[in-house]
């Protein structure tokens, strides 16, 4: 099984669409999944004009997800709502994720997709202390694929949910760059 990548470009946009309407990304993501509001929330990243990075995770050619990756500290506000529940290192990193397509998770994708975004990370980023990822707790499955791909819970606080049906309480996770004692 290989997995490859590359940065979501414009005409990945009817992909993405499809897999935020699948219920089970639905649920989680609740993104507005009209044609312009795909394109107005990834395109900006598409074009690098965000400081963001939306990636497409292909296995074995096929696409199955979507990595977003950040460094908080490019999105102050959101920093700040982390640091309130655990300390936050200066370059640390964040992601989210999503397999698209239902009959893809259950296998240990998404545990893949998170450990290779992981690596690709520490290569492609030397100067990211760790990466931190908040998770709201109803989602199990999401928290269990972090765990699955070496995280460690470190904290436990109220974040606005992404889906306002969920709870404020979030787990958040995080995994130290190899080799760095943290």
């Amino acid at each position: 099984m290989e997995m490859t990548w590359r940065r979501v470009e414009e005409q990945d946009f009817p992909l993405l669409r499809m897999w935020l309407q699948q219920p089970h990304v639905k649920r989680w993501w609740n993104h507005e999944t009209t044609a312009e509001a795909v394109a107005r929330d990834f395109g900006p990243a598409a074009r690098g004009e965000e400081p963001s990075e939306d990636l497409l995770a292909f296995l074995d050619g096929r696409p199955v997800g979507l990595v977003q990756r950040s460094r908080l500290r490019d999105y102050p506000e959101y920093l700040a709502e982390l640091a309130v529940i655990v300390p936050v290192p200066d370059d640390a990193m964040t992601i989210d994720y999503l397999i698209g397509d239902p009959r893809q998770t259950g296998q240990g994708i998404g545990t893949a997709v998170i450990h290779s975004a992981i690596a690709r990370t520490w290569a492609e980023h030397p100067a990211a202390a760790c990466v931190l990822v908040p998770v709201v707790a109803a989602n199990r499955p999401s928290w269990r694929a972090l765990e699955r791909a070496g995280l460690r819970r470190v904290g436990v606080g109220n974040l606005e949910p992404d889906n306002p049906v969920d709870d404020r309480t979030h787990y958040l996770y995080r995994i130290d760059r190899p080799g760095t004692g943290g």
